[in-house]
């Protein structure tokens, strides 16, 4: 939590109350239905939030922006995300029902206005977003065909619209057919060594009709 006020100096008194209370919430939560294993949820604020606000390193969603989470598990990048963007709309899915349930009833305990989950498939999405984040739910190559028609067209960001992706290790292979891949380390922002590794890729969608 120390390293979450550090790296975002300007949360509001709410913000600070509601990472604060995420701990609890996801104890309580993951004792009834397991979605973070034993020794994640001891890391939980460096290894499922810090990491969820690596994305905020790299961009900071304007007000009124969708997002959709992909795969969201427990509710991460999502939940994370929408605290610190109260005025951005997030839309979480993954296809385990238990899951949903789990980020559903965080958010509520929250208060958060601004999230959305439901048990669905990214490809029977029918809204468009600004972005499409996940966290390592599958390699990009299928990750892209999910959600390469789910992109906005209208550009709200310097950075353009498309798939902002939490993953770790040599992704060289992975990317080799998406050369406007960019990679972002995180280990530039985070000193904690669970960062050496990990990195945001931002991979820019064009929208399709």
């Amino acid at each position: 939590m120390e390293e979450i006020l550090k790296q975002f100096p300007d949360l509001s008194e709410n913000q600070i109350l509601q990472f604060q209370k995420l701990q609890g919430l996801y104890e309580d939560w993951n004792a009834k239905i397991n979605v973070i294993s034993r020794k994640d949820i001891d890391e939980l604020y460096t290894r499922h939030v810090l990491h969820s606000l690596g994305i905020a390193k790299i961009i900071e969603f304007r007000p009124g922006s969708k997002i959709m989470d992909v795969g969201t598990g427990g509710g991460f990048p999502g939940i994370p995300l929408a605290i610190l963007f109260p005025e951005v709309d997030f839309y979480l899915i993954d296809v385990i029902a238990k899951k949903i349930k789990v980020v559903n009833e965080v958010a509520a305990g929250l208060g958060l206005k601004n999230v959305k989950a439901e048990q669905k498939r990214a490809e029977l999405v029918k809204q468009e977003f600004d972005f499409i984040v996940s966290r390592a739910v599958t390699n990009m190559p299928d990750f892209v065909s999910w959600v390469d028609d789910k992109v906005s067209k209208k550009q709200n960001h310097e950075l353009a619209n498309g798939i902002l992706y939490l993953k770790g290790g040599d992704l060289t292979e992975e990317l080799k057919d998406f050369p406007k891949a960019t990679q972002y380390n995180l280990s530039d922002f985070f000193t904690d060594e669970f960062f050496e590794t990990k990195k945001v890729v931002h991979l820019p969608l064009k929208y399709k009709k």
